[in-house]
Formats: C-alpha cells, sequence, structure tokens
C-alpha cells in the first residue's frame, strides 16, 4: 500500500521503519526542515523493549545506552540533599533503557528501508478520505492519493485536528506546565541529578552525556499563549517563579532567558474514543498522550508502530479490521501510561509545604528499610 505517515518523531519514523519494511510504500512528511534532536533523554520500558527487539533495533539502542536518573536527590536551599528519588519509581525494571532522544531518532531514521521517505519543510493541510483513498493537499501545494494516512504528528497533531475536530474536544490539561534550559556552564560538573521544590513548583539540574540542563515544572491551569514566541514562553516561566528566589533558582532563570532553544509545554493527555477514522489512523502522543510526566511517551510510540505494522500485515487489504485490532492491543498500554502520570505530579510537585515535608520523610522512610 502507499501509505502517508505524518511525523518524523519518533512514533512516525518507528511507523515508516516497520511498514516500510514490510513491502509497503512509506513517505513521511516533515513540517520542519530537518530531523529534530533536541530533548532530554527519553525512556524504553516494558514490552517496549521487546518491541525494539523485534523491530532488530534493540542492539543499536543498547549501545547508546545512559544512565542519568541513577542519581537524583531531592536538596533543600542550601543544596543540601534531604531525600533520593528511587530508582524503582522511575523504571518498570532493571530491563528498561534510557537513552538521548536525539540517538534514538537516529537510530529510527538509519533503519528506514528503501521503500520509506522523508520529505521535509512540507505539511498535511486537508485530508479527503474517499472509498479509494485518501486525497492530500500539502501547504507546498503539492496534491496525492494515499491507501492510508497515519498521524505521528504529536500532541499538536494537524492530522488528528483534519479528521477528528479541535485539541480542545480531546485534551486533558493536568495542571503542570514543564520547561527546559540548557546550562553550559554545568555541563563537566560531577554530582547527582538534584531537584528543589517549593509549594507548586520544582527547579531542577540533570547531567547526563557531558550535559546539563535546567528543568522546571509548576501547577497552573491552561495558558494562552503563542507557540511560536519564545519571549513569551520565557516571561510565563519568570512569573511562576516570581516569589521564589531559593536555592539556584534565579541562575536558572537566568539560563532560560538566555537559551534559544528553551522550551515550555503544558502537560497534557490526549483522550479520544478511538484512535482511527475511515483510512486515517492515529499513533504516539497524537492519539494518546500519556504527557511527560508518565515518562512512557517513546515507549508508546514504539509499542504503537509495532502493533500497527503487524495487524495491517495479518489483516491484509482490510484496514478497518487492522486499525481495530491495533488499538485493542495498544489501549491497554495507553491508559496505564496515562494513569501514572498523576502520580507522577504529586511526587515531583508537591502543593504545598506540608506536601514537600510528607514526601521527603517518606522517601527517607523507605530508604532506611531498604538498608
Amino acid at each position: 500500500m502507499h501509505v502517508l505517515v505524518s511525523g518524523a518523531g519518533i512514533a512516525g519514523l518507528a511507523c515508516a521503519r516497520e511498514l516500510g519494511t514490510r513491502g509497503h510504500d512509506v513517505t513521511v512528511v516533515e513540517h520542519a526542515h530537518h530531523l529534530r534532536l533536541a530533548g532530554t533523554p527519553i525512556d524504553i520500558r516494558g514490552d517496549a523493549v521487546e518491541a525494539a527487539d523485534r523491530m532488530g533495533l534493540l542492539a543499536s539502542v543498547q549501545r547508546k545506552r545512559i544512565y542519568m536518573s541513577e542519581q537524583t536527590h531531592f536538596v533543600d536551599s542550601a543544596g543540601a540533599p534531604v531525600a533520593r528519588l528511587p530508582l524503582a519509581e522511575i523504571n518498570d525494571s532493571d530491563d528498561d533503557i534510557e537513552l538521548l532522544r536525539a540517538d534514538l531518532v537516529r537510530i529510527l531514521a538509519d533503519a528506514l528501508p528503501r521503500t520509506a521517505s522523508i520529505h521535509f519543510g512540507d505539511s498535511i493541510e486537508a485530508l479527503t478520505d474517499g472509498a479509494g483513498g485518501v486525497d492530500v493537499r500539502f501547504a507546498s501545494g503539492r496534491a496525492e492519493r494515499y491507501d492510508l494516512v497515519v498521524g505521528a504528528d504529536g500532541l499538536h497533531s494537524a492530522v488528528r485536528g483534519l479528521v477528528f475536530g479541535p485539541e480542545r474536544h480531546w485534551v486533558r490539561h493536568l495542571g503542570v506546565h514543564f520547561a527546559l534550559a540548557d546550562l553550559p556552564g554545568e555541563a563537566r560538573s560531577a554530582g547527582a541529578n538534584a531537584i528543589h521544590n517549593v509549594p507548586g513548583r520544582m527547579a531542577g539540574i540533570f547531567r547526563y552525556a557531558g550535559r546539563a540542563v535546567a528543568v522546571f515544572q509548576f501547577r497552573s491551569e491552561p495558558i494562552a499563549y503563542d507557540h511560536h514566541d519564545l519571549n513569551a514562553q520565557r516571561n510565563i516561566l519568570v512569573d511562576a517563579f516570581a516569589d521564589h528566589r531559593s536555592w539556584r533558582i534565579p541562575e536558572l532563570l537566568d539560563a532560560a532567558r538566555a537559551d534559544p532553544g528553551f522550551f515550555l509545554t503544558p502537560a497534557s493527555q490526549i483522550h479520544l474514543p478511538s484512535w482511527h477514522r475511515g483510512r486515517v489512523v492515529l499513533v504516539g502522543d497524537a492519539g494518546y498522550s500519556p504527557a511527560y510526566l508518565s515518562g512512557r511517551g517513546t515507549s508508546l510510540a514504539l509499542t504503537g508502530a509495532r502493533f500497527l505494522a503487524e495487524e495491517l500485515e495479518r489483516c491484509g487489504d482490510d484496514h478497518t479490521a487492522a486499525f481495530a485490532r491495533y488499538e485493542t492491543r495498544q489501549r491497554p498500554y495507553a491508559t496505564a501510561a496515562q494513569n501514572r502520570a498523576h502520580a507522577g505530579r504529586d511526587r515531583i510537585v508537591p502543593a504545598t509545604w506540608d506536601a514537600i515535608a510528607a514526601r521527603d520523610n517518606a522517601l527517607r522512610a523507605a530508604e532506611t528499610r531498604a538498608r
């Protein structure tokens, strides 16, 4: 079949790899002009490890493995450790793999077969789903018909918007925003990852692979802002921490102001009653974003791509049956990941001083019992 995949992120590249190796002619369209390599380390967990193995990528993934999360401490205003974040709360098992997002993107892109290609600098503008295929008009002006369209274009999916309706109908804000900024001055510094809390806020420093980043989270209702206006996003972050000057918060905010790659996003989930309609199907965050708080978005992208390709192979030309079987297999994973995000929010961003103290006391007691 002639398949169009929207998005060249992890979900889109995994779909292109899995569908292409099964003989389908796959075109990936990506709005950016290159692969997007920025971002903090990601995790491959649980059954997604097996999915990576079945995709023939596990050896390459393991060679790029890092260990950023093994030492993460909550610290007080003076920077003294007050509790440690247990590794068991981060990973499902010792088989889970952490690696740089850029490395996984490159691994997937390098594994694309000849039957899959990427078109950068373009995007889907309109879709018309008919009995014989999907007619697609692109922003560049070109038009083409495809047998299937896969929306793998992330939380703000254009494909989902065109086929399922406005994002506001499906998005569920979890009451937290996340921000990230580069810390070049800390890049070679040794030490554990550090998290400092004030009520409803966290600021942290995470080190990995010779890099360091400032990480922020803050509780908030949905905020309307231009996703392309970095200064507006920086101002949102600065305002959120305006009354808090403890630990290294002022210094980390300065880094956010200076970083041209500064990133801000709400922690949001996508909840759809179905992930497919006609000849269009959604994979990854486009269909079932669990929010970064779950730490399972990458794993869902890999299992989703694998299950979709397997079911299309089993069902032949019956894409309707294949889509339904894909959803039956993937939905339990998506539901479990989305449910875990709430616990992650309460652990990392306690709402009050009492909640912060209770968290720290519970972690210290658990560590004492484990000795």
